[in-house]
């Protein structure tokens, strides 16, 4: 059985509670980690202690456990989410936790479920922790995404090798796109931080109206950007005033598309992985900000049941770049994680719009939001499109046309 060396997972640990949720003393912290993990795991409970956590409650998740309750459980249950779990956010959240979720997802993990408990169970969820999603992507409290492996995942991304050789390359994998296999990585990630800076202030001075995204496999995609969008990458500030790193990695810069201004088609570039279940093929058509027409040559079902969640999950909430040159594009593997493929590769979001992505939306009224084009539902879907030929142009409000992403990379 491989067992990944002790003093790289504590450096790893250490800079998802220090820089991912940039914990402080007195402060309650949830890790949520998958038994299979439970050495990481206490290892981030470890090191937020050390940081001066008051109370670490770990909120361990078994996914043999899960498949189990959608294959077994009562019909019943999956159309319902329990008052005291929505009760137990809201005083999480009332105490100002700090969220580190560290995902090991099996992609095939769902595969043979009745995809109509999937959806089901989702709505009831997604509906009960509706103001808990809003407080996390308004930058309410501090979070960060992270990763570690399973043996089903490892053999999933890396299927030639043993299961152990597998668990020992997607582990470095996750090291160095996460840039925590250097000597220092919270100061390379103070460095990698700066490095958004020049593409945030360009984008930000341009504000484009809209962006026509092509790319050599059948995209062709006018996106509209909401009225005074803003462009956010390297990291959040929280209404503390803390800075933090919602995930780990993170390549992407990203705004909010005006939800009313899509037009053309959009064709995948990598598998998306969503709910236990690989949806392939994935391609998208929208009429004046709606997709019409929706396909993919495999998990066509997961892909209505992510459509047909809501009115809001027709539309666009994030439109995001990311280079070629990515450290996880040049890795050139596919892992099916949208946590990592989803930097490797542009992407768009269908559903809820992040409000950090437009200014001044916690002032606004729901008419206001609408407004400018701020979209809402009840998911938020990421799916790769980006191309090593994706070009990228901007069109300005008097129509003024310029190319600032061209063969997968900024040109500005």
């Amino acid at each position: 059985m491989f067992v990944m060396n002790e003093e790289k997972l504590k450096n790893y640990a250490k800079l998802i509670v220090n820089s991912g949720g940039n914990v402080q003393k007195g402060q309650l912290v949830i890790v949520g980690c998958d038994v299979e993990n439970a050495r990481f795991g206490r290892m981030v409970a470890e090191s937020a202690y050390d940081a001066g956590a008051s109370e670490v409650v770990m909120e361990w998740g078994c996914e043999f456990s899960a498949r189990s309750r959608y294959l077994r459980g009562a019909d019943e249950i999956f159309d319902t989410f329990a008052k005291w779990r929505v009760d137990k956010f809201k005083d999480q959240n009332d105490r100002g936790a700090v969220y580190l979720h560290i995902i090991s997802a099996n992609p095939n993990l769902l595969a043979g479920v009745d995809p109509d408990r999937i959806r089901r169970f989702s709505i009831a969820s997604r509906t009960a922790l509706k103001d808990h999603m809003e407080i996390m992507m308004s930058n309410g409290l501090r979070w960060c995404g992270s990763a570690a492996p399973s043996p089903e995942w490892a053999k999933l991304v890396f299927p030639d090798l043993s299961e152990d050789e597998a668990m020992e390359k997607l582990w470095d994998y996750i090291l160095k796109g996460a840039r925590a296999d250097g000597a220092d990585p919270i100061a390379d990630w103070k460095e990698h931080k700066a490095g958004f800076a020049g593409r945030l202030d360009y984008l930000n001075k341009k504000q484009f109206k809209s962006l026509r995204i092509t790319t050599g496999i059948g995209t062709d995609l006018t996106v509209g950007l909401a009225t005074n969008h803003v462009w956010v990458g390297g990291g959040g500030t929280a209404k503390d005033g803390l800075d933090f790193f919602p995930n780990m990695p993170t390549e992407e810069v990203f705004t909010m598309p005006d939800k009313h201004r899509a037009n053309g088609r959009v064709v995948a570039s990598m598998p998306l992985s969503y709910q236990g279940s690989l949806i392939e093929g994935i391609d998208i058509t929208f009429k004046d900000g709606r997709a019409v027409e929706h396909s993919a040559t495999k998990g066509a079902e997961a892909l209505g049941n992510i459509m047909n969640m809501d009115e809001g999950a027709k539309r666009l909430g994030e439109v995001a770049l990311v280079s070629s040159s990515s450290p996880i594009a040049k890795m050139k593997t596919l892992f099916y994680n949208t946590l990592f493929d989803e930097n490797a590769s542009s992407h768009l979001a269908l559903g809820k719009a992040y409000p950090k992505n437009a200014k001044d939306t916690d002032k606004m009224s729901a008419e206001e939001k609408e407004k400018i084009g701020m979209n809402d539902s009840l998911i938020h879907v990421d799916f790769m499109f980006g191309t090593e030929d994706m070009t990228v142009t901007g069109i300005s409000e008097n129509g003024e046309e310029i190319v600032f992403f061209e063969n997968g990379e900024f040109v500005y």
